[in-house]
């Protein structure tokens, strides 16, 4: 079959997330690093590889260590298998994660009913997709029935709230994950 090589590290993202939590731009990094705009813009948009020595200075800029900031990186290419068996067994209602890790995409597995009462706010997108079952789902004033196999896509900041109509359903919600500024400016 060949072997297996590790894929390397895409540290950009982790720089991005870094600088984005200390709510710096580029242009305070690149000060505080030495190093110019374009290039830590190409490294967090991965078009650039720094050397060791850029890594550190960016790290220092960002008030960490090279070393954390090759910790959160993602893997370039990467393949998880998350098994139906995989996990702590909880009890009715559970909620089960179905994508491992810091990534750009989140998705859980809703089985039984929820907190039908509570509402729901998102930053980005996301989908919901009823695998089975039956949900009714409220956003932005109208109520929406969901059966096995139907979707629902909300953009970022859209109120919602749902609850399961029938015993054993099950809801996939795969959402842009909270990291990600996928969220455009939506004037009305």
């Amino acid at each position: 079959m060949g072997d297996h090589k590790e894929q390397p590290l895409r540290v950009g993202a982790a720089v991005r997330r870094r600088r984005r939590a200390l709510e710096l731009t580029l242009a305070v990094v690149a000060e505080r690093s030495g190093l110019s705009v374009p290039f830590l813009s190409q490294i967090e948009n991965e078009r650039a590889r720094p050397s060791q020595s850029s890594l550190e200075k960016v790290a220092d800029a960002l008030r960490t260590t090279a070393v954390e900031l090759l910790a959160a990186a993602d893997p370039a290419c990467s393949v998880d298998v998350v098994r139906a068996e995989d996990g702590e067994p909880l009890l009715a209602p559970q909620v089960r994660s179905l994508v491992r890790g810091h990534h750009q995409m989140h998705a859980s597995e809703f089985t039984g009913d929820h907190e039908a009462g509570r509402e729901f706010q998102y930053r980005n997108d996301q989908l919901m997709y009823v695998a089975d079952g039956a949900v009714e789902i409220e956003a932005e004033g109208r109520a929406y029935r969901l059966g096995r196999g139907d979707t629902l896509y909300l953009t970022g900041g859209v109120r919602h709230r749902w609850r399961a109509t029938v015993a054993d359903t099950r809801v996939i919600v795969v959402a842009v994950a909270e990291h990600i500024e996928a969220v455009r400016d939506r004037r009305r």
